[in-house]
């Protein structure tokens, strides 16, 4: 898979974790507004939660920090809110949106109902050469979770989804699955961060490995619902997201 002339493997997820991000959320004609940059910046510390929800983000001094105008800023901010990561209220500072569990729940049965129906074309259509690909993901995986690294761990997670979902071979449905965008990837990363989730994570992977080399349709989409719903419920284990979004003063 690529984008730009760019190959997603493994070993370039990590090394360009930039690219791989926008494989995920856009198309590969996508136009790139002018603050791109500023964009990628913002949207990695989200997902990779060095920016938390409620916490502001002030454009005069984003401006200043990639050595900017405040336009760019201004059309980062305004890409970002129309992925539902920040709010840009009127008049006021703009900053990292909240998310309550219901909307969490919500978008974690709409990613189950797509990837059932991606697990039911792979077994359809993908011989096994095909499907070897995913062994190399599935692998860096195992090495992610063997050194304790969930940040890794996340990252080949969105390549190992995002190879899946090309897989299927259904263009209209991986459209539907960007569109879900950086907010599921937000979400991800606070789910594979919680404790024993990569192990737990890793064995369905193993698992729905098996199901689809033995095309077993029912055993595959059985184990990408639990897959992904076993990642909201860890979220909501966590006891981080509450049930109604903070009022700001």
């Amino acid at each position: 898979m690529t984008l730009a002339g760019l190959e997603i493997t493994p070993e370039s997820a990590m090394r360009d974790r930039r690219a791989l991000m926008l494989m995920t959320i856009r198309d590969v004609t996508g136009h790139e507004p002018l603050g791109q940059d500023i964009f990628d910046a913002i949207a990695i510390d989200i997902v990779e939660g060095r920016l938390h929800p409620g916490d502001s983000l002030n454009s005069v001094d984003l401006a200043q920090r990639f050595g900017t105008s405040r336009t760019p800023v201004r059309e980062a901010l305004a890409e970002l809110e129309r992925h539902g990561v920040v709010v840009v209220p009127p008049r006021r500072r703009p900053y990292v949106a909240y998310a309550t569990l219901k909307q969490i729940r919500d978008i974690y049965a709409v990613r189950a109902n797509l990837f059932a129906l991606v697990s039911e074309l792979i077994v359809d259509h993908c011989r096994p050469a095909e499907l070897a690909v995913l062994d190399a993901w599935q692998e860096a995986l195992e090495d992610d979770v063997a050194r304790g690294s969930a940040t890794d761990y996340f990252w080949h997670n969105v390549g190992f989804r995002f190879i899946e979902a090309g897989l299927s071979g259904n263009g209209d449905l991986q459209r539907i699955i960007k569109a879900l965008g950086l907010r599921t990837l937000q979400l991800r990363h606070l789910s594979l961060s919680q404790p024993g989730q990569t192990q737990r994570s890793v064995t369905d992977h193993r698992r729905l490995l098996q199901a689809y080399a033995d095309g077993d349709k029912v055993a595959a989409v059985a184990m990408t619902r639990a897959l992904i719903m076993g990642g909201y419920r860890a979220i909501e284990r966590s006891g981080l997201v509450q049930s109604e979004v903070p009022q700001l003063s």
